[in-house]
């Protein structure tokens, strides 16, 4: 039996375009009060942007844009030279009020969610691990959602994404910057070094390409098949 849904049909989409596979998992945070007023927006032809699904804290799911259509999420972004992210992705969005006085951790019933949805979403579209991002990492310094609260590593353990613990840098670290752009980044810039601590070590997010950072990189890049 698949996840429990309820539809919310978004005017906001559009036919996905070229010719590659759907083949990025985007996750963000809805940055408003509540999930309501986030539906509202997401539904509003006026507002230009769309999401395919929408969880709410308690778990509920919505769905707004059919998966075969190109939703309105990503916005001016780029991941492995790719600019058109929203054509090749499945974007979701969390309900939480985002950077600021209310920014909190997602609750277990919203990653339990997430993580049944996302497994449906992989059986049906061919998302290597590591293409399961957020909106910080293919718009380094535009967009920081969802976060350093978000929980990448129980997502990971999940079977959803990568993670790594990694602290001893290894030898393929000499040129961050390829290694960089070989994952997927645009470039090593500070915004984009913050945009991977966000993601992978989100305890300390200095935009500093420092020791632990790039052992977790080197890891990464490893299992993921791109070292």
């Amino acid at each position: 039996m698949g996840v429990d849904l309820k539809d919310r049909p978004s005017p906001n989409h559009g036919p996905r375009r070229g010719n590659g596979p759907v083949d990025i998992l985007l996750l963000h945070y809805t940055g408003m009060p509540t999930a309501a007023a986030a539906l509202d927006r997401l539904c509003d032809p006026a507002a230009e942007v769309s999401a395919h699904y929408l969880i709410e804290e308690d778990g509920t799911i919505w769905r707004l844009v059919d998966e075969a259509r190109r939703a309105w999420h990503a916005g001016e972004s780029v991941w492995a030279g790719e600019r058109d992210v929203n054509s090749r992705s499945i974007g979701i969005e969390l309900a939480n009020p985002g950077h600021g006085p209310d920014y909190r951790v997602f609750p277990d019933a919203q990653m339990d969610a997430l993580a049944a949805l996302g497994r449906e979403i992989l059986a049906r579209h061919p998302v290597p691990s590591h293409r399961v991002l957020g909106h910080s990492d293919v718009a380094p310094g535009r967009k920081r959602d969802p976060g350093e609260l978000f929980d990448w590593r129980l997502l990971s353990e999940r079977g959803i994404g990568l993670w790594s613990d990694a602290s001893v840098p290894a030898a393929e670290c000499a040129d961050p910057a390829a290694l960089m752009r070989r994952f997927g980044y645009r470039d090593a810039s500070a915004a984009a070094i913050a945009a991977f601590q966000l993601h992978f070590r989100p305890t300390n997010v200095t935009g500093i390409a420092d020791p632990e950072t790039l052992a977790r990189l080197a890891d990464l890049a490893e299992r993921a098949g791109l070292a």
